[in-house]
């Protein structure tokens, strides 16, 4: 799943359109018509970890927002299904196990009941016009900049054929489960290594600007909103992070594993920041906050910053960020990696990697004498 570092770099590569109109359109969301961006101009971009916002506003030239073709906004139910897309992905049938991080607890600002509502809505304190596009990048989502989506490895019989545009961005669902379109029925009969299946998720929408580019979204989640939610305090990547706040939350009396994921603190990290980090700390996954020291949560908190950072800064040099515990079966001394799911109860279960010998759990006794120490 992208994590803070991914959705920079995306935030990155579509801010050098902001001021663009759009002038033609493609793709197959049903969720957001992408016939109804047309005419409309990209007039801001923010990011804010693990989702971008994009403004748009119709052309003031026109005279009339009736002229213009306006974007159509989610019923009601159907956040839930698109959200549903990737949930399911990944999810095996006796047990919600997935790389994916807790969803993080916002506002939700109501959809209005038309095209014209949605971006000329009330714009008093009491509710704004729903110009914001929030782009959630699910398990697999990606944007691309005036390309589609291209093979990046020869398949079984040798060829480097190229996914047809409008579908891309490889889906992973479990053999057992029934797949998800009947198509790819076949491919329970012949299932992949791992019984993993692999199929060709929707290119949700294409952008063409005025300046000549396009921006092509895969198997995003999209929706309008009247503001971008956007709170430095809590990104992970934000000049503004609170580390107090962050501090305290994962002083708290439950394993630091499940706070890392909770994007209220944490926003922007991930599955893989949340392992790495917790090794580079020396801190077992199930070890309880309240019984850590000041110590080891502030080192905790400087290596999920220095973590982000660097890969952050990787991802703009063309490198390829390298883990040291994140789907290892050793971790960098030699000592042999455990695997497992954790999560709250009821939640999701994230797959955690931790080495026993550099990050042991230690029993109460001793968790609070190093709590003193």
């Amino acid at each position: 799943m992208p994590e803070g570092p991914s959705v920079r770099k995306f935030h990155h590569l579509v801010s050098p359109f902001v001021g663009q109109q759009v002038v033609k359109t493609g793709g197959s969301s049903k969720k957001l018509n992408p016939a109804s961006f047309q005419f409309l101009w990209l007039q801001d971009a923010q990011v804010h970890g693990k989702k971008l916002f994009l403004r748009f506003d119709p052309d003031e030239e026109l005279g009339s927002l009736g002229n213009v073709s306006l974007p159509e906004p989610i019923q009601k139910g159907e956040r839930e299904e698109e959200d549903q897309d990737q949930k399911q992905a990944l999810r095996p049938s006796s047990q919600n196990i997935s790389n994916e991080p807790s969803q993080p607890l916002e506002l939700v600002i109501p959809s209005g009941d038309s095209g014209l509502e949605c971006l000329q809505g009330d714009t008093s304190a009491g509710g704004g016009a729903e110009r914001w596009l929030q782009v959630s990048f699910g398990l697999f989502g990606s944007i691309w900049v005036n390309e589609f989506s291209r093979a990046k490895k020869a398949n079984k019989r040798g060829d480097w054929r190229d996914p047809i545009p409008r579908v891309s961005a490889l889906t992973m669902f479990s053999a057992r489960q029934s797949p998800p379109h009947p198509d790819l029925r076949w491919a329970r009969r012949h299932p992949p290594p791992h019984s993993l299946v692999v199929c060709r998720s929707a290119l949700r929408l294409v952008l063409y600007l005025s300046g000549g580019s396009f921006l092509a979204f895969y198997n995003c989640q999209m929706s309008w909103r009247s503001s971008a939610l956007v709170q430095p305090t809590s990104d992970i990547l934000s000049e503004k992070f609170h580390r107090g706040q962050a501090l305290e939350a994962l002083g708290r009396e439950q394993p630091v594993c499940y706070t890392l994921l909770d994007q209220r603190y944490f926003s922007g990290l991930g599955n893989i920041i949340k392992n790495e980090a917790l090794y580079r700390a020396g801190i077992h996954p199930l070890s309880l906050g309240s019984l850590l020291s000041p110590r080891h949560l502030e080192a905790l908190v400087d290596h999920v910053v220095e973590f982000s950072a660097d890969w952050l800064q990787g991802k703009f040099q063309g490198k390829q960020q390298h883990t040291q515990i994140y789907q290892k079966e050793q971790c960098p001394v030699g000592h042999p990696v455990m695997k497992d799911a954790f999560g709250p109860p009821g939640g999701f279960q994230r797959l955690t990697w931790w080495c026993p010998q550099c990050q042991p759990r230690l029993p109460p006794n001793e968790q609070e004498q190093a709590q003193h120490s």
